[in-house]
């Protein structure tokens, strides 16, 4: 069976792509499989400082889940618990738990689950003619709990059941003021910007970045710290990184961060 998830490593940047082209990149059980191992690597691998994800092609990041399996893969409710509990719910956990920063570049379609994908990731950027929704109530299936959590988590619940209870297909400008996204630029410029976006985090510590997204999720919890968390926050005290940050700054030069 050919890999429908790509993944290349190159100076610090992970791209990982959804190659389904021949159905906008729509996504079965085997590549929710695929998603969660790539993102499994790229948490193992220290030398990574960044994540692109992206759809292959220009067409779509993700046109939702594979229809055409439905009737195979979610024949039962057992099936469906399988599918959405595990499947779906590791490779979605599996991108908001990179402890590395995640950025989606997305062109075309990007509706159902390549919209679960996108929200799971720390920055969104889409062209300007990328579309954003998740029409299901047409189809006569509802969001699986598990998965509504992370568009629930991101945007809030008007917008979510906006989004359900109409399934009206949003452009990016209209997916921006909700919230779905960090910023659009044109079409063609899409993953020139991700890649600049990607070169600023990478210039950065990468230490630093890891514990930027580890304290956000803290803090989302809303349990207050404890006196070894706070602690904690000042472990870069010790680090390599630190001691040249503030070296560079004293000589007027730029930082070279190795991540220790």
């Amino acid at each position: 069976m050919d890999t429908k998830i790509e993944l290349a490593i190159t100076d610090g940047v992970a791209t990982v792509t959804l190659d389904n082209p021949a159905k906008l990149n729509a996504i079965n059980a085997q590549m929710w499989r695929e998603l969660r191992a790539a993102m499994a690597r790229i948490a193992a691998d220290d030398d990574v400082r960044c994540v692109m994800l992206r759809g292959a092609g220009e067409e779509a990041f993700a046109a939702g889940g594979d229809i055409e399996e439905f009737l195979t893969v979610r024949a039962t409710v057992d099936d469906a618990l399988h599918y959405h509990d595990e499947l779906v719910a590791d490779a979605l956990e599996a991108i908001r738990a990179c402890p590395v920063p995640t950025i989606a570049a997305i062109r075309g379609a990007c509706i159902g689950g390549g919209l679960e994908i996108a929200g799971c990731c720390d920055i969104r950027i889409a062209g300007e003619s990328a579309r954003f929704g998740a029409p299901i109530n047409r189809l006569g299936f509802s969001m699986y709990p598990g998965e509504m959590a992370g568009l629930l988590a991101l945007v809030g619940p008007a917008v979510v059941l906006e989004i359900l209870l109409e399934g009206r297909i949003l452009g990016a400008r209209e997916a921006l003021q909700k919230g779905l996204l960090t910023r659009v630029v044109d079409d063609e410029k899409v993953f020139d910007e991700v890649a600049a976006c990607a070169a600023r985090i990478c210039a950065g510590a990468p230490l630093v970045a890891r514990w930027h997204k580890q304290w956000v999720h803290r803090l989302m919890d809303g349990t207050p710290l404890t006196a070894q968390e706070k602690r904690a926050a000042f472990d870069f005290l010790a680090t390599d990184d630190y001691r040249e940050g503030l070296e560079a700054f004293l000589a007027k030069r730029k930082p070279v961060f190795r991540g220790r």
